[in-house]
């Protein structure tokens, strides 16, 4: 099987680690099936679509509509809306985790803003028709709790993309485009655990109050995210396998 390509943006290696560590086992992935490349620590080399399954795209501390960015933000949009040229040009499977939602909407004509931001904290998703009929979505259920943090959101989709989740709180939680790249605003890669570490990690990052923490690691254990949205995942990686 040729591998699947996992793009991070993170700063913090715990992160990092964490979110490689997550794709991994919820993908199903053994060892040497998932490779990785940090896009924020040095300029995206040139890819060859013909090596690789797929690309996972992870979350990070950017924002697609901020309106001050630095040097090394505006080289990551660069690279990564690159890459969604090159995936959506030559047939290659993607799926952008959080982050994606800003990547995709923006680079391809649509909107994303801080309307719709959500704190950290767990949220029911409601799959759309065209959700439950998608084959990344098989055997997940129409209605789900996922865990979610994040300052901006797509308030309209890019022309042509197909809805496929949505929230109380945030309209669009998940969206394709074509048949192969897909967006999720919630994190199909985190379950308790990983929730846990990861807010331990960005505590003073602004996602939440620093000073309740406690209060938010309380309310996730009895928000009944199980592993669920990790079947996206699987899914993504049993179907684009090559």
């Amino acid at each position: 099987m040729k591998p699947f390509l996992h793009l991070s943006i993170r700063h913090h290696d715990e992160a990092v680690t964490g979110e490689f560590d997550a794709i991994q086992r919820f993908g199903r992935l053994r060892e040497g099936q998932l490779v990785h490349l940090r896009a924020e620590q040095a300029p995206l080399p040139p890819l060859n679509p013909d090596d690789y399954s797929g690309i996972i795209i992870g979350g990070g501390q950017f924002n697609a509509s901020d309106e001050v960015k630095t040097a090394e933000q505006l080289r990551v949009e660069d690279d990564l809306g690159r890459i969604l040229d090159l995936a959506l040009a030559e047939g290659l499977p993607l799926i952008g985790l959080c982050y994606g939602v800003g990547l995709v909407t923006r680079h391809l004509g649509g909107v994303v803003d801080g309307t719709y931001s959500e704190t950290t904290s767990a949220v029911e998703i409601t799959l759309t028709p065209d959700g439950k009929n998608d084959p990344v979505f098989d055997g997940v259920p129409s209605t789900f709790m996922a865990f979610v943090g994040h300052k901006e959101a797509c308030t309209q989709m890019p022309d042509g993309a197909v809805q496929l989740a949505s929230g109380t709180a945030c309209p669009v939680q998940a969206f394709r485009v074509n048949e192969h790249v897909y967006a999720t605003q919630f994190h199909p890669e985190l379950d308790l655990d990983g929730l846990i570490h990861r807010m331990e990690v960005y505590r003073h990052s602004g996602y939440f109050p620093a000073d309740e923490f406690d209060e938010l690691v309380e309310v996730a254990r009895g928000a009944g995210v199980d592993g669920t949205p990790g079947i996206i995942l699987r899914n993504f990686v049993e179907r684009f396998a090559r």
